[in-house]
């Protein structure tokens, strides 16, 4: 039977019983304020997913270029922005996906907690902020802020063309520890490689780490033609380049440190955030998703803090 692509309609509906009450997913904040609302369309709590990345893209900078506090709040605003914008979209542009999911049909949107308008200004002012936080760092920030915006908003069209929408992802965050170099220096890293490497490193440890999450739907994404890693190439071998590419991610964070001339607290924390990679990658098994869970994803955050310790302790012993 061919699969079924499944058109735009706005007015598309949640397709279940009404004694079904949809649920709510995990890590989401309490309360039901709009803020909170807004807060858990994007899930906030996230942004300790990658903003340590962004923050040892800022110390390695500190190296060349003196760092205030005003710029340090201003990168704190300008990632939180971006990634505001970015998920804000992608929850924008799966909305009539979401709302058929039975994983993600609890989300703010298909459960009618927020409005496509409501999600919609919410997008704009953060795209605004995001670029006026740009404008107040460097005219390097502000030249560069359209293509990340746009770069972090076609994110959420790439599954339905492409099988490695993890890479774009990856790469859309990898702009946070170059945009932390860029927004106290205010041009690119010289030498011009080890910003490179973290970059990479940040793509393909992002990129593993979405492929774990597209594990989740790889039955409805089949239905409904969209596209992954896990559809190309089943589970059992996605699960295996997940494994490559986090293990590119410790290399390329390893080279990193090399070229940046940096010392055993760093190391001290890669080693630390390749252990919990490690300890990860033993509960997700082919034919057993049984914890691929909340507390997976979270140890993602703890591994991107405890690499960014290690960087900052380097920085100030």
């Amino acid at each position: 039977m061919p699969r079924r692509t499944i058109p735009w309609r706005p007015g598309l509906k949640p397709v279940h019983s009404p004694s079904e009450s949809p649920r709510r997913e995990g890590q989401t904040l309490t309360g039901d304020s709009l803020l909170v609302r807004l807060a858990n369309l994007v899930r906030l709590p996230h942004t300790l997913f990658a903003l340590p990345f962004a923050l040892v893209g800022t110390v390695y900078a500190s190296r060349s270029a003196p760092v205030t506090i005003r710029q340090v709040a201003l990168i704190l605003v300008a990632f939180t922005a971006a990634r505001f914008a970015g998920m804000g979209f992608n929850r924008i542009a799966d909305y009539h996906l979401d709302t058929l999911n039975p994983r993600t049909r609890g989300r703010e949107l298909p459960s009618g907690r927020l409005t496509i308008g409501q999600a919609s200004g919410a997008v704009i002012v953060a795209a605004a902020v995001f670029v006026l936080a740009a404008w107040l760092l460097n005219p390097l920030c502000l030249r560069l802020s359209p293509i990340a915006l746009f770069w972090v908003l076609a994110y959420s069209y790439t599954k339905r063309f492409t099988s490695w929408s993890h890479i774009w992802l990856g790469a859309s965050l990898a702009i946070a520890p170059a945009g932390g170099f860029i927004a106290v220096a205010g041009h690119w890293s010289t030498p011009a490689w080890p910003l490179h490497f973290l970059a990479a490193g940040v793509v393909a440890w992002v990129a593993g780490f979405d492929i774990f999450y597209a594990l989740q739907d790889q039955t409805f994404d089949r239905e409904h033609n969209l596209r992954s890693a896990v559809i190309l190439l089943g589970e059992a071998k996605s699960i295996l380049l997940a494994k490559i590419l986090h293990g590119i991610a410790i290399l390329m964070l390893l080279f990193f440190g090399v070229g940046a001339g940096l010392g055993w607290s760093y190391y001290a924390g890669l080693v630390a955030a390749t252990i919990i990679l490690g300890w990860e990658h033993q509960l997700v098994r082919p034919g057993d998703l049984s914890r691929l869970n909340a507390a997976f994803f979270t140890m993602n955050g703890i591994m991107s803090i405890v690499f960014f310790v290690g960087t900052l302790v380097d920085r100030l012993t």
